[in-house]
């Protein structure tokens, strides 16, 4: 047998290759992972609640849990359900829920805004940091309750007391996280920028600041649920109404049903809240490349 004929033979008898996947192939089958993995994460957060609230409610309907110190699912959802049909013992559910809301953000705006501002300067400049960095680190140290406290006394039980409180909070997470990327920008793209005429206004603007934003917009995540705190820690030292004064009179009624029907008001706020943070996000980051294994929490 001649080579060219032994040649022919092994091509002939040898296992075809799969065919590599074109491209729309390829981005058809990531698609379908991707829905296939969404459907496998909204299906264990199903279960998670099923588990959860059936144990609950198996628990206290069979003595294991007292109901009168955890109450169960289902009366906290008659409670939720009667506030938003008859209203509260404050009012119409909608009113303390907007009250509370009006404080969260405020507090949220105000105490995002100084702790960027905050962060981006002393990012900047290393001898206002070394010179403010102690008092920063020990008003830092200081419990929040305290502080509420102390707005309470000396801004009254108006709506800037919970301002103030839920600011208190935002701050320093945002300042931290803001500072912290102001350091960490490339010193070869300030290098560079500077040698392209960049001066330090359009340099903050244009470079510091955006490359800082991943930074700052993760701590928005969390620094939201912290203005929700404030704004509930305030209303806790002295209010008329809002959903932390809505705790705190089911709480002086023993109605346990109630306090964790307000911490589902609170929690059901905080999931919608993170939902337009991620938007706003995305959308002010579009150049961050998309990572496959993002998880958000």
């Amino acid at each position: 047998m001649s080579v060219r004929s032994a040649a022919r033979l092994e091509a002939v008898s040898a296992p075809s290759q799969p065919a590599e996947r074109s491209g729309p192939d390829l981005a058809t089958s990531r698609r379908q992972q991707a829905g296939r993995r969404q459907l496998n994460v909204l299906g264990g957060r199903v279960l998670v609640a099923v588990v959860v609230l059936g144990g609950w409610e198996l628990g206290s309907r069979i003595g294991v849990i007292d109901k009168f110190f955890w109450s169960q699912p289902s009366e906290i959802a008659a409670t939720l359900w009667r506030w938003f049909t008859e209203g509260t013992d404050l009012g119409p559910l909608w009113e303390q829920v907007l009250v509370t809301m009006e404080e969260t953000v405020g507090g949220f705006i105000v105490g995002s805004v100084l702790g960027v501002i905050f962060g981006v300067v002393l990012g900047r400049n290393r001898l206002l940091a070394d010179v403010f960095g102690p008092y920063i680190k020990g008003a830092n140290a200081i419990p929040r309750v305290v502080v509420g406290a102390l707005f309470a006394v000396s801004l009254g039980l108006d709506i800037r007391a919970k301002i103030a409180t839920a600011a208190v909070l935002v701050f320093f997470v945002v300042f931290f996280n803001a500072f912290q990327g102001v350091r960490e920008v490339d010193r070869n793209l300030i290098a560079n920028a500077r040698i392209l005429g960049a001066d330090n206004r359009r340099l903050t603007t244009e470079i510091i600041i955006p490359s800082a934003l991943s930074w700052i917009a993760a701590s928005l995540h969390t620094s939201f649920g912290l203005a929700l705190v404030g704004a509930v820690v305030g209303e806790l030292f002295g209010a008329t109404e809002g959903i932390g004064e809505l705790i705190y009179l089911s709480k002086n009624l023993f109605d346990t049903a109630g306090v964790f029907a307000g911490m589902a008001l609170l929690a059901a706020t905080a999931l919608v809240a993170e939902a337009l943070i991620t938007a706003l996000e995305d959308r002010l980051i579009r150049w961050r490349p998309p990572v496959a294994t993002e998880t958000r929490i």
